[in-house]
């Protein structure tokens, strides 16, 4: 037997999967040029086609409040599962709540 794979991304074959109409290399501007505040309200929406400050696949979906910057990235505080989570998530992968 094949032992299975315990890769970074593995398992993520339909999760971090492209709808057929947003297919493309090119990140969406509207997505990337957002400021984001301390204190706002985001939820973690994987971009599959960009690598860079990617979360885990066990934070999609999560919402967060962002705490600060590092760099480009942002600094995002979660819960799972009863703990308090600090990502690094770069904007690509972000959506403030309540903009869909």
């Amino acid at each position: 037997m094949v032992k299975a794979p315990k890769g970074y991304r593995h398992r993520t074959r339909k999760l971090l999967k492209k709808d057929v109409r947003e297919r493309g290399a090119v990140p969406a501007l509207s997505r990337i040029l957002v400021e984001y505040k301390e204190g706002e309200v985001v939820h973690i929406d994987i971009n599959p086609s960009v690598h860079k400050g990617m979360p885990h696949r066990r934070y999609q979906g999560k919402t967060g409040v962002v705490v600060g910057k590092r760099g480009r990235a942002l600094i995002v505080k979660v819960n799972l599962g009863g703990k308090e989570k600090i990502l690094f998530v770069r904007p690509e992968h972000v959506v403030k709540a309540g903009a869909g």
